[in-house]
């Protein structure tokens, strides 16, 4: 592969039961990324969904694990090893507790931070050097457990600024590619959207 093929995994659970769920932050920016290019022709590829598509003159290759959250790295270290693509153009997409509900953050690399899907795929690839795309979902009301918190759906309130963010976080995706990591995170960590 060259320059210009990127890898952009979406982190979350496979099941119709888990699809509007918090969790699934990361695949619901996948299904987005793929209805704004009208991408088609999905495949099964190293224990993922792939999806094709061009962007500005790069192939995209957009990827839904369907391991399950806590074994995403298999898909993740698959696919870019398959691709034989540097880690520089893998984006991983996901929820993150430690930030608030509709914020995104772009970050070069990392710890997981307790998000079990970011630790599996460090696991595999042997590296935390890898750029992730956080998708804020905020700290558990009162008590709740956090493991019982991402499993629940998005509320009906909450719907209407997920697509908003989804639609900042796809244009951060986009300028990923085109632009790279060091301009996507100064034009895209700045921004907090109160719900």
């Amino acid at each position: 592969m060259t320059a210009d093929t990127f890898l952009l995994i979406g982190l979350g659970n496979p099941g119709r039961e888990y699809r509007d769920n918090r969790h699934n932050f990361g695949f619901m920016l996948i299904d987005r990324l793929c209805v704004r290019l009208d991408a088609r022709g999905m495949r099964l590829q190293s224990k993922a969904i792939v999806v094709s598509a061009q962007y500005e003159g790069r192939k995209l290759l957009l990827a839904k694990p369907q391991t399950y959250m806590n074994l995403s790295g298999q898909s993740v270290q698959g696919l870019a090893h398959f691709y034989k693509l540097p880690l520089e153009q893998l984006l991983v997409a996901h929820d993150d507790l430690d930030l608030p509900f509709g914020t995104i953050r772009v970050r070069p690399g990392g710890g997981p931070g307790g998000q079990k899907g970011v630790a599996s795929a460090i696991e595999r690839l042997g590296t935390q050097d890898f750029a992730r795309l956080r998708l804020g979902i905020g700290r558990p009301p009162g008590r709740m457990d956090a493991a019982d918190y991402v499993l629940q759906d998005f509320s009906r309130d909450e719907l209407k600024l997920v697509s908003e963010v989804l639609d900042r976080a796809a244009d951060a995706a986009f300028c990923f590619v085109t632009d790279g990591l060091d301009k996507t995170m100064n034009r895209f960590n700045g921004e907090v959207r109160e719900p």
